[in-house]
């Protein structure tokens, strides 16, 4: 029986001799078919269903769900500058990905460390610093990685031209990342974005949507054993030191504390002449005086951390170029013991490996620290302080405010209690991660 032949019946109130009752007709058809055909072929279901995943989104708008297509991309140009802004950089191009219901391409990052020789740049796979498997397993349903050898036809692909100026706001740059959201794009496998390094494009999502993406970026296991090595040499120094220390006196529960592991604290310490330029133009520019630390202050600082029990190891994370100071190993309070790679013995290990992955070597040593002391407008000492917050609320503890923490964290470069640093744990409630791109002085516990 033909549609003619039913022209006088009614439907849903309506004659089908109407275009617009023909048309409501043929979509019930077409669903009446479809669950007749999914129901023969359940296999169906499930091709469309991994093609993607679904995710809530967070930040823009938390009622909307996202669908990350596995079949569709985002392609960004390469990571560069230090470890940390690259690692800024990535998670802001896994959150673009995210808005744009698409899986991030994995991007190249920079071995070396150049800030304008570009050419002399030298790439290297995401899956050679951080896991890929494991990135993709502990961030399942919010962000996801996709390879290269994914993609099924690299000829369907959109170049997007980042703006870029003063004229290119924050709202022009999201309402350009929500046009190409659209359906009219779906027809690209690959949407290409070019211009600018990603750590400079706009920020539109908040801390604790980057503090995800961080929390799955797990260092490739050739690192972490590198890392296990250096924070094993310091802790051996401090058994030896500790062991020195108690065949002086007679004490009865030695052999209980020396079972356990030694502590030692870490101190990110910026005082090379490059970086004492650039906080000194800083402190003109903002007009803030709490940016630059001495080393003398940097010392006296770290003695007066209330309740710091002593004798202690102090592992000095510093430039290369400060390893033939030796005036960074003296003036160090009573009971407190410095060490740097080249005094801990260490060098070799480091000096394996490009720039990057000495980097991300220090970063884990001072990471995995009892205490971390750093530079609140360092973008490495200030995702440190970020990844330590995000295992204190693990605890369900929510400030380190007048109570002793498992992780604490203190920036030298504002005053604190008793003359010593400031407590310091970040604000997981900001809406923006300028203040860790960029740093801040308001900090607190």
């Amino acid at each position: 029986m033909d549609l003619s032949s039913c022209k006088h019946l009614r439907f849903f109130g309506c004659h089908l001799n109407s275009m617009a009752c023909k048309c409501v007709a043929l979509f019930v058809i077409a669903l009446v078919f479809r669950a007749a055909l999914l129901s023969t072929f359940p296999g169906l279901g499930e091709v469309v269903q991994n093609s993607i995943v679904v995710t809530h989104k967070g930040s823009l708008s938390s009622n909307l769900e996202l669908w990350t297509r596995k079949d569709k991309y985002l392609e960004v140009p390469q990571i560069v500058w230090g470890l940390n802004n690259q690692k800024i950089a990535f998670a802001r191009a896994c959150l673009t990905a995210r808005m744009m219901n698409r899986t991030l391409l994995m991007p190249s990052l920079s071995a070396s460390l150049f800030y304008k020789e570009i050419d002399l740049l030298q790439p290297i796979s995401f899956d050679k610093v951080f896991q890929f498997e494991r990135f993709n397993s502990l961030c399942d349903g919010f962000v996801r990685l996709g390879r290269y050898s994914d993609l099924l036809n690299r000829t369907q692909l959109f170049e997007l031209q980042k703006g870029s100026g003063r004229k290119w706001t924050i709202e022009r740059d999201l309402d350009q990342l929500r046009e190409f959201s659209g359906e009219q794009y779906d027809a690209y496998e690959v949407i290409r974005i070019v211009g600018k390094n990603p750590f400079l494009w706009h920020d539109h999502w908040p801390v604790k949507d980057y503090a995800k993406v961080f929390d799955c970026l797990v260092l490739v296991e050739e690192i972490l054993k590198e890392a296990d090595k250096v924070v094993s040499k310091i802790r051996e120094m401090g058994r030896k030191v500790r062991s020195k220390a108690e065949s002086s006196q007679d004490t009865s529960n030695s052999k209980s504390l020396s079972s356990l592991p030694m502590p030692y604290v870490a101190v990110h310490m910026r005082i090379e002449k490059d970086w004492m330029i650039h906080c000194k133009k800083l402190e003109q520019r903002s007009n803030i005086n709490q940016i630059c630390s001495s080393k003398e202050e940097i010392m006296e600082r770290v003695g007066n951390i209330v309740g710091l029990k002593t004798p202690m190891i102090v592992y000095l994370a510093v430039a290369d170029s400060l390893l033939e100071d030796n005036s960074i190993l003296n003036g160090w309070k009573e009971g407190l013991l410095p060490f740097e790679k080249k005094k801990l013995g260490v060098m070799g290990i480091y000096k394996k490996y490009p720039y990057l992955f000495q980097s991300a070597i220090d970063y884990e040593v001072c990471l995995r620290a009892n205490i971390f002391v750093g530079n609140s407008f360092s973008t490495f000492s200030s995702l440190i302080a970020l990844e330590r917050t995000m295992k204190i609320y693990k605890m369900d503890i929510t400030t380190s405010c007048g109570i002793d923490v498992t992780w604490p964290s203190y920036a030298y470069n504002i005053l604190g209690e008793s003359d010593g640093p400031q407590r310091w744990m970040t604000n997981m409630s900001d809406s923006r991660l300028r203040a860790i791109s960029y740093g801040t002085e308001n900090i607190s516990c």
